[in-house]
C-alpha cells in the first residue's frame, strides 16, 4: 500500500503534511485508503483518475492495487475498457472454447497475452492484456479468416494463467511421447540412461510446482497412469496425468537424483537433493514408498530463502508479534511455538532465530532434518541409527556452553525434561510441540510427566498457529453468509461486518484461494499465569485469565482477517473452530 500512498503523495491527491497529522492522531496502523477517503484527505475522482493514467502508463500494476480495501480493480478495469473504447470480459464467468485456441500458435498467444475465448456467429470474442497494442490486434486477426474479431480488455494474470496452464500440458504431451518412443525402441532400457525427455519433464514438473507455490509434490502410479499432484495451499490439486508406461523411467530418475538405490522398489526410500529452479536454489526431501502399481513418490520443497524471513513478514497479526518478539528476547526460559503439522511452526522458529541470532552468542539448532541452513549457528542433524537422538544430542549441546537453543521439535518426556532444565539454567530455548492450542500446551506438557512447578518456572510464552487460505483477489467478492454461519460467529464480530469470498477463476484453478498466511495467538506467562499453573489450576481456569490480560485467540485473530477480505468465515471456522 506504501506505493500507492507515495504515489497519491506525488500527484497531489493527498497532501504529506496533513497524512503526517492523521498518523500522529489516529496511529499508522489506522492508515488505510478506506479511512484517508473517510476522512475526506483523499477523493475519491481524483485518486481513480490518478490510478487509470497510471495503469495505462504502467508506472504502476493492477497488482499493486489487489487487495487494498477502497480500490475496485474491477471497477478500474472497466472504466480503462471504456476509454479504449471496449469491452471488459471478467473471463471467469465464460465458458471459454479451448478448440478455438488450438487453431492458432500457442507461441504467438503467449508472445502477445491474448486468449481467444468464444465464437458467436461470425464473430471472435479475444481477450487482450492490452486492447490498444496494434501489433497484437494484426498478428492475432490474420488466423481469423472471414470473422470479425471483437477485441476485449481482460486480466493480465488470468490470461497469463490460462496460457501457462495450456503451454503446460503442450509440453507434458510432447515429454510423455519421446520417453514412450524411446522405450518402444529400446533406447532408454536402463533406468540410469539420461533419456533427455524424461530431465526434461522433471525440469518441467520441479519449475511449475514452484510457480504454483506448491510445498509438496506427489507422483503416483496408479493401474493406468502416471499422476502428479501439487499440494498448493494445503490442498492437493492434479496437474497432470499421463500413461503408466511413464513412471518407470521418471521414478528412476528421480531416485538417482536423491541416491537412492534404483532397483530397491520393495522397501521404503528416504534421500534428499538440492536444485536450482528459476534461478533460485531448493532442497527436495524425498520419500519413496511401494504401492500395488508401482511406487508413491513424494517430495517436499524447501524454500532456502525462508530461511531468512523476518518475524514481522511472518504472517504474525502487531499484537501476537510484539508479545512473541518479547517472550524470545527473555534472557532465559523457553518458548513454544504449537500447532499441527504443515501450520508453519518451522517457519516461525527460523524467523525467531534470525531475530534472535548474535555474534556475541553461541546459538544451536537440533533438528530432524535439517530443513534450512542459517549462517551464524552450529545445526545439528539427528541420527538415530548411530545414537544421536534429541536427548543424546541436547545433553552434548549443553556441554558446548550455548546461549541459545532451538529444538525442531519436542516428541517425548526425555526432551521436554533436558529442554526445560536448559530453560531453567539460563538458556534460552525456542522448539515446537503439536496441540491444538496454546492453553493447551500446559495440559500437554502436564501430560508428558513433567512436574507443574518446573512448567511454571520455565516457560516464558507459547503460540499457537494455524495456515489459512487467502481470498484470490482475481475472483474476490463480497459474500452473503447464511444465518447459521452468521450466528456462529456474532458475538465475536461487530453488527453489519462485511465478509468476502472467491468465486473461483483461472488463476486460482477455482477454488477461490490463492496462498496462505498465519492467524495466530501468544500467551506470555505472566506471574499470576504461572503461579495459576504451579497450582495446578485448570484449563478453563487459565483461559479466563489469560482474557483478563487481553488474550485473543486464533478463532479472533482469524475472523479479523476475514473482516478485512483476506480470507473466508468458512475457512476459518475449517481451521481454527475448537
Amino acid at each position: 500500500m506504501q506505493k500507492i500512498i507515495d504515489l497519491l503523495i506525488k500527484e497531489n491527491v493527498l497532501e504529506e503534511a496533513k497524512l503526517k497529522l492523521f498518523i500522529n492522531k489516529y496511529s499508522e496502523e489506522k492508515l488505510s485508503i478506506v479511512n484517508l477517503l473517510k476522512v475526506r484527505l483523499i477523493q475519491y475522482d481524483k485518486m481513480e483518475e490518478v490510478l487509470l493514467q497510471s495503469l495505462r502508463l504502467q508506472s504502476i500494476q493492477l497488482n499493486d492495487l489487489e487487495g487494498i480495501a477502497g480500490i475496485d480493480t474491477t471497477v478500474l478495469l472497466k472504466k480503462q475498457a471504456e476509454r479504449l473504447g471496449v469491452k471488459y470480459i471478467d473471463i471467469p464467468d465464460v465458458d471459454i472454447d479451448y478448440k478455438l485456441i488450438k487453431r492458432l500458435p500457442l507461441k504467438q498467444l503467449i508472445r502477445y497475452n491474448v486468449l481467444p475465448l468464444y465464437v458467436e456467429d461470425d464473430q471472435v470474442t479475444v481477450a487482450f492484456e492490452n486492447p490498444g497494442d496494434f501489433e497484437a490486434k494484426g498478428a492475432i486477426e490474420r488466423f481469423f479468416h472471414g470473422k470479425i474479431m471483437e477485441v476485449a480488455l481482460g486480466r493480465k494474470e488470468i490470461i497469463t494463467q490460462v496460457l501457462g496452464r495450456l503451454h503446460e500440458h503442450e509440453k507434458v504431451e510432447e515429454y510423455s511421447l519421446n520417453i514412450k518412443t524411446d522405450l518402444e525402441q529400446g533406447g532408454a532400457e536402463s533406468p540410469t540412461d539420461e533419456s533427455p525427455a524424461v530431465l526434461k519433464l522433471i525440469e518441467l514438473i520441479l519449475s511449475s510446482a514452484i510457480d504454483k507455490g506448491a510445498s509438496d509434490l506427489h507422483i503416483e502410479a496408479t493401474e493406468k497412469h502416471c499422476i502428479v499432484r501439487y499440494r498448493i495451499d494445503g490442498m492437493l490439486q492434479e496437474n497432470f496425468r499421463t500413461e503408466h508406461i511413464i513412471f518407470s523411467p521418471l521414478s528412476s530418475r528421480m531416485k538417482l537424483l536423491s541416491n537412492l538405490d534404483i532397483a530397491e522398489k520393495r522397501k521404503p526410500q528416504d534421500g534428499r537433493f538440492t536444485k536450482i529452479v528459476n534461478g533460485r536454489v531448493f532442497d527436495f526431501r524425498v520419500s519413496t514408498l511401494p504401492t500395488m502399481f508401482g511406487e508413491s513418490i513424494v517430495m517436499r520443497v524447501l524454500d532456502k530463502t525462508k530461511a531468512l524471513v523476518q518475524l514481522e513478514d511472518a504472517g504474525m497479526n502487531a499484537i501476537s508479534y510484539k508479545k512473541f518478539l518479547k517472550g524470545i528476547h527473555a534472557p532465559y526460559g523457553i518458548v513454544l511455538v504449537t500447532g499441527p503439522t504443515g501450520s508453519g511452526k518451522t517457519t516461525t522458529l527460523y524467523g525467531a532465530l534470525n531475530e534472535i541470532k548474535d555474534v556475541k552468542d553461541k546459538t544451536i539448532t537440533v533438528e530432524d532434518p535439517v530443513e534450512y541452513q542459517m549462517d551464524g549457528i552450529q545445526q545439528v542433524q539427528i541420527n538415530a541409527s548411530s545414537g544421536l537422538d534429541f536427548p543424546a544430542a541436547l545433553r552434548s549441546i549443553l556441554r558446548q556452553d550455548p546461549d541459545k537453543i532451538m529444538i525442531g521439535e519436542i516428541r517425548d518426556q526425555e526432551t521436554l525434561r533436558i529442554a526445560i532444565q536448559a530453560a531453567l539454567t539460563g538458556h534460552m530455548v525456542i522448539s515446537t510441540l503439536h496441540t491444538n492450542s496454546a492453553v493447551s500446551a500446559i495440559g500437554r506438557m502436564l501430560d508428558m510427566g513433567i512436574e507443574s512447578y518446573l512448567i511454571s518456572g520455565a516457560v516464558v510464552a507459547i503460540q499457537g498457529q494455524r495456515l489459512v487460505r487467502k481470498i484470490c483477489q482475481s475472483c474476490k467478492e463480497e459474500a452473503v453468509l447464511s444465518p447459521v454461519l452468521l450466528r456462529d460467529i456474532k458475538k465475536f464480530v461487530p453488527e453489519n461486518s462485511k465478509f468476502y469470498v472467491g468465486k473461483g477463476c483461472p488463476v486460482c484453478n477455482g477454488s477461490g484461494y490463492v496462498g496462505r498466511e498465519m492467524i495466530s495467538e501468544v500467551l506470555p506467562i505472566s506471574d499470576i499465569l504461572s503461579t495459576m499453573i504451579a497450582n495446578g489450576a485448570t484449563k478453563d481456569e487459565l483461559e479466563k485469565q489469560a482474557i483478563k490480560e487481553d488474550f485473543f485467540s486464533m478463532f479472533q485473530d482469524g475472523l479479523r482477517k476475514a473482516r478485512e477480505g483476506k480470507t473466508t468465515v468458512e475457512e476459518i471456522i475449517r481451521v481454527a473452530r475448537a
